[in-house]
């Protein structure tokens, strides 16, 4: 193997988040800055954030309610349809 070729480690390098957390873990590089840790990350911490971009969320909530609407209708239709085929 090549003598010299690795990178130094570090045992104590510090990670700063921009949120303020502040992590120590072994890496190559002494100091690091981030954008987003796991104190800070919807997934971990469980806090969701919704982007509504031009009511996306409501135009499916619309679409939603029409297509349960006409599965209802169509139910509806299939009783009726029964119930004149057996008198």
């Amino acid at each position: 193997m090549k003598k010299n070729i690795h990178p130094k480690f570090y045992n104590q390098a510090t990670i700063t988040c921009s949120c303020g957390a502040i992590l120590t873990t072994g890496a190559t590089q002494e100091k690091m800055h981030i954008e987003i840790c796991s104190q800070c990350h919807p997934f971990y911490t469980g806090k969701k954030k919704t982007l509504d971009t031009t009511g996306r969320v409501d135009r499916f909530k619309k679409l939603a309610e029409k297509s349960e609407a006409k599965k209802e209708a169509a139910k509806k239709a299939k009783t009726v349809k029964k119930e004149t085929k057996k008198k």
